[in-house]
């Protein structure tokens, strides 16, 4: 079932199953969120396409063996495909296990309404959002102004590439 949601101005932000067939896109998408790390490897674009697909089928494989059940969602705008969201739900909590965005629509509000949307999703079913992040991600400034804390981590994991990060919606009235 494909859900619409409003970006400021007159563009519809359209969410909708992933199938088999979005694959090439996925793939597109996860090798655009890694090229400048690889650009600085001075790889062959043979060496580094090998690479980007061995890792983007470890991930899937990991996300679907870990998620079975989660919402594995493509983000579009106009129609065409420009990310996609990965939202894996349960009765104590959700967690946001992937929101990804082709560069080029980066930095517009699409990300700010994908997860505020699922922030009140949240706050209906009474279940905190989790996500973990690169440290250095400037994603991580998004959460933040979203309301998502640092968890406390246990002193092995403070050197760790990624950090926890949980919101808890506000106590429902009445």
């Amino acid at each position: 079932m494909a859900r619409r949601a409003m970006l400021p101005g007159t563009v519809s932000i359209d969410l909708r199953a992933a199938t088999a067939s979005d694959e090439p896109f996925l793939f597109a998408l996860y090798a655009s969120t890694r090229q400048a790390e690889l650009a600085a490897w001075g790889w062959a674009p043979e060496q580094r396409e090998a690479f980007l697909r061995m890792q983007w089928l470890a991930q899937s494989h990991d996300w679907a063996a870990r998620h079975p059940r989660a919402d594995h969602q493509v983000v579009c705008l106009q129609g065409q495909p420009v990310g996609r969201l990965l939202v894996a739900k349960d009765a104590a909590e959700w967690r946001v296990v992937d929101v990804a965005l082709l560069p080029e629509h980066q930095g517009g509000g699409v990300g700010t309404r994908l997860l505020t949307q699922v922030q009140d999703e949240a706050a209906k079913a009474g279940v905190p959002l989790r996500l973990r992040v690169l440290r250095g991600n400037p994603a991580r400034r998004l959460y933040e102004r979203l309301g998502f804390e640092v968890d406390a981590a246990p002193p092995e994991e403070a050197a760790a590439p990624y950090v926890s990060m949980s919101w808890t919606p506000a106590p429902r009235q009445g």
